[in-house]
């Protein structure tokens, strides 16, 4: 809400203006960096857009009731200012070597721009909290709850593999080190490839389940609606949909955590506010589209109530999808699998960074045995609601230090911003014949 209002709504203002960006129509291909726009975007997506669209939206339904995904709405629409924020400052505080090699993120802006806020010390405990917490997160949310719910989805879905959970996930976590030791280039390619084909597949599904179902369209979101906004029942009601939302927002599009402007870092610009219009995008392609159809699905179908003990939020979604698509749950159990290893893969490279920043890059082969070894102990572990716990952790403990620093410095953004505008109206802005 506060970079909403600080940055006048530039989730609104600069919404088409991303687009185009993304389309390439900015920019010129000769301008610093590693990867284009969309390849930045599509990195950073296939970070979010994951089993917190799938398992994550289940487990809130389940847990807020069918209003918890309005809330992750509401939470999505705010947060692609917070979105724009980090990453047009991630990507101003850049750093970029004599082999091309780019390294940003929050450990950069939090040091560096704090430190010319007259603020060095507290810049220093902020960027290495943040690094040790991102590197934490990481291993939990962004590997180890992955790994799990994958494996998880396929043992149950194959039964002939079902004692095979160790098999399979040693398989995820070679094949994890093969793209991680690739780079962000790498990464980006896989993402560039697997992302728009896994994300039009699952919401192709999703809309065919809907259509099925349409009486009950109406129905269905006004219960979300009702249940949002229900503020009578004690402990429950708009209280459980408000926690659950903002909770299962912030761990699916990881707006305020700090982990995007990473990927975005290392685009093609010259001009960071380009690539944090690009940004904002995430949010809006997470949350609010992916992750609201996931809502609709569990609650149109009903799969959410008399859940059994124990039921994990994968295994609801995938038995929404199977009211309707028979056998579509092989189908789904493939596409998490992609899901995940795109999320593990890129959220590797997050991890990478920060272990730079506090350690140098000769250790970092310590961190992909590491990485590896949590993706292989994720998949065989049997207790998947203390991954979740501990993911939340982690992911809360990396915002944290972030935000902080996000505050003290929202007015350079906005001059920043402002600035770009300026130039955008006056057609001053370098564009791609």
């Amino acid at each position: 809400v506060f970079f909403s209002l600080r940055l006048s709504f530039v989730n609104l203002r600069l919404f088409k203006h991303a687009i185009d960006v993304v389309r390439g129509k900015y920019g010129s291909k000769d301008d610093p960096g590693e990867v284009t726009h969309f390849q930045s975007l599509s990195a950073a997506v296939s970070g979010t857009v994951g089993l917190g669209n799938i398992a994550g939206v289940a487990i809130a339904v389940l847990l807020g009731g069918p209003g918890a995904v309005i809330w992750m709405m509401i939470a999505a629409f705010v947060g692609m200012s917070a979105k724009f924020a980090e990453v047009t400052l991630g990507h101003h505080y850049r750093h970029i070597d004599e082999n091309g090699k780019v390294s940003g993120g929050a450990f950069h802006y939090l040091e560096e721009g704090l430190a010319e806020a007259n603020l060095p010390k507290l810049g220093k405990i902020l960027a290495s909290a943040f690094a040790v917490c991102c590197i934490l997160g990481a291993l939990g949310g962004g590997n180890m709850f992955q790994s799990s719910n994958a494996v998880s989805l396929v043992t149950n879905t194959f039964p002939a593999v079902g004692s095979a959970d160790w098999a399979i996930a040693l398989v995820l976590a070679i094949s994890v080190g093969t793209v991680l030791i690739g780079g962000i280039k790498r990464i980006a390619i896989v993402a560039e490839m697997l992302v728009p084909f896994m994300a039009v597949l699952y919401v192709t599904a999703a809309l065919v389940v809907i259509i099925v179902n349409i009486d009950g369209l109406f129905a269905a979101i006004e219960t979300m609606f009702a249940s949002a906004f229900n503020f009578e029942a004690a402990g429950g009601g708009a209280v459980g949909a408000i926690i659950n939302g903002f909770k299962r927002a912030a761990f699916s599009n990881e707006a305020g955590l700090g982990s995007a402007p990473i990927a975005h870092a290392a685009a093609k610009t010259k001009e960071p506010v380009s690539e944090g219009c690009v940004a904002l995008l995430e949010p809006f392609i997470d949350t609010i589209v992916i992750c609201f159809l996931t809502g609709i699905l569990v609650t149109i179908t009903g799969v959410y109530v008399d859940v059994a003990d124990g039921t994990s939020g994968i295994v609801m979604t995938s038995n929404a999808f199977t009211t309707v698509i028979g056998g579509f749950e092989y189908v789904l159990s493939v596409a998490v699998l992609l899901f995940a290893f795109t999320t593990m893969i890129t959220w590797s490279y997050y991890g990478e960074r920060c272990w730079e920043y506090l350690f140098g890059s000769k250790r970092v082969k310590i961190y992909y045995i590491i990485f590896c070894f949590a993706t292989f102990i994720g998949g065989a572990l049997d207790n998947i609601a203390l991954v979740v716990d501990l993911s939340d952790l982690f992911m809360l403990a990396m915002a944290i230090p972030n935000l902080i620093g996000l505050y003290i410095l929202s007015g350079k953004v906005k001059s920043m911003m402002d600035d770009y505008t300026q130039r955008l109206k006056s057609n001053k802005l370098v564009t791609r014949d």
